[in-house]
Protein backbone atom coordinates (compact mmCIF):
# COMPACT_ATOMS: atom_id res chain seq x y z
CA UNK A 1 0.00 0.00 0.00
CA UNK A 2 3.05 2.32 0.63
CA UNK A 3 3.77 2.13 -3.10
CA UNK A 4 0.64 4.07 -3.97
CA UNK A 5 0.84 6.35 -1.07
CA UNK A 6 2.94 8.77 -2.64
CA UNK A 7 0.52 9.20 -5.60
CA UNK A 8 -2.54 9.55 -3.38
CA UNK A 9 -0.82 12.00 -1.14
CA UNK A 10 0.34 14.40 -4.27
CA UNK A 11 -3.58 14.34 -5.43
CA UNK A 12 -4.72 15.17 -2.28
CA UNK A 13 -2.12 17.71 -1.63
CA UNK A 14 -2.96 19.14 -4.89
CA UNK A 15 -7.09 19.20 -4.29
CA UNK A 16 -6.61 20.47 -0.64
CA UNK A 17 -3.98 23.52 -2.15
CA UNK A 18 -6.49 24.42 -4.81
CA UNK A 19 -9.63 24.52 -1.70
CA UNK A 20 -6.68 26.87 0.45
CA UNK A 21 -6.20 28.88 -2.89
CA UNK A 22 -10.37 28.59 -3.26
CA UNK A 23 -11.00 30.05 0.65
CA UNK A 24 -8.55 32.82 0.70
CA UNK A 25 -9.91 34.22 -2.25
CA UNK A 26 -13.45 33.97 -1.15
CA UNK A 27 -12.43 35.47 1.90
CA UNK A 28 -11.16 38.55 -0.60
CA UNK A 29 -15.22 39.71 -1.18
CA UNK A 30 -14.19 43.46 -2.06
CA UNK A 31 -12.73 43.56 -5.62
CA UNK A 32 -10.55 46.63 -4.24
CA UNK A 33 -9.59 44.28 -2.15
CA UNK A 34 -9.10 41.16 -3.84
CA UNK A 35 -6.76 44.30 -6.26
CA UNK A 36 -4.32 45.03 -3.63
CA UNK A 37 -3.85 41.99 -2.29
CA UNK A 38 -3.03 40.20 -5.28
CA UNK A 39 -0.78 43.82 -6.27
CA UNK A 40 1.16 42.45 -2.76
CA UNK A 41 1.68 39.16 -3.97
CA UNK A 42 3.41 40.34 -7.04
CA UNK A 43 1.07 40.74 -9.54
CA UNK A 44 0.84 43.85 -12.18
CA UNK A 45 -1.63 46.53 -11.72
CA UNK A 46 -2.92 45.25 -15.00
CA UNK A 47 -3.70 42.05 -14.45
CA UNK A 48 -4.97 42.47 -10.58
CA UNK A 49 -7.53 44.56 -11.97
CA UNK A 50 -8.60 41.89 -14.69
CA UNK A 51 -8.45 39.28 -11.99
CA UNK A 52 -10.35 41.46 -9.28
CA UNK A 53 -13.29 42.76 -11.24
CA UNK A 54 -13.44 39.12 -12.61
CA UNK A 55 -16.79 37.04 -12.81
CA UNK A 56 -15.52 33.61 -12.63
CA UNK A 57 -16.45 31.06 -9.95
CA UNK A 58 -14.39 30.76 -6.35
CA UNK A 59 -13.49 26.82 -7.70
CA UNK A 60 -11.74 28.18 -11.01
CA UNK A 61 -10.43 30.96 -10.03
CA UNK A 62 -8.52 28.67 -7.05
CA UNK A 63 -7.11 26.97 -10.55
CA UNK A 64 -5.66 29.54 -12.10
CA UNK A 65 -2.52 30.84 -12.74
CA UNK A 66 -3.24 34.32 -10.71
CA UNK A 67 -3.70 32.45 -7.54
CA UNK A 68 -0.84 29.72 -8.17
CA UNK A 69 1.23 32.88 -8.60
CA UNK A 70 0.15 34.89 -5.97
CA UNK A 71 -0.62 31.74 -3.66
CA UNK A 72 2.35 29.77 -4.20
CA UNK A 73 3.18 26.34 -2.44
CA UNK A 74 5.96 28.07 -0.25
CA UNK A 75 3.65 30.66 0.50
CA UNK A 76 1.35 28.70 1.89
CA UNK A 77 3.78 26.71 3.95
CA UNK A 78 5.31 29.85 5.49
CA UNK A 79 1.57 30.70 6.29
CA UNK A 80 1.24 27.52 8.20
CA UNK A 81 -0.50 25.22 5.56
CA UNK A 82 2.27 21.85 6.11
CA UNK A 83 1.51 19.07 3.32
CA UNK A 84 0.44 15.84 3.43
CA UNK A 85 3.73 14.89 1.11
CA UNK A 86 6.15 16.41 3.20
CA UNK A 87 4.91 14.78 6.77
CA UNK A 88 4.78 11.28 4.61
CA UNK A 89 8.45 12.13 3.85
CA UNK A 90 9.03 12.41 7.58
CA UNK A 91 7.94 9.27 8.23
CA UNK A 92 9.58 7.37 5.08
CA UNK A 93 12.11 9.37 3.82
CA UNK A 94 13.49 8.14 0.42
Amino acid sequence: HLANMKRLLLETDEWLRRRIRMCIWKSWKNPKTRISNLIRCGISKRKANEWGYTRLGYWRIADSWITHSSMTNERLKIAGYPTLYDEYLKWYPK
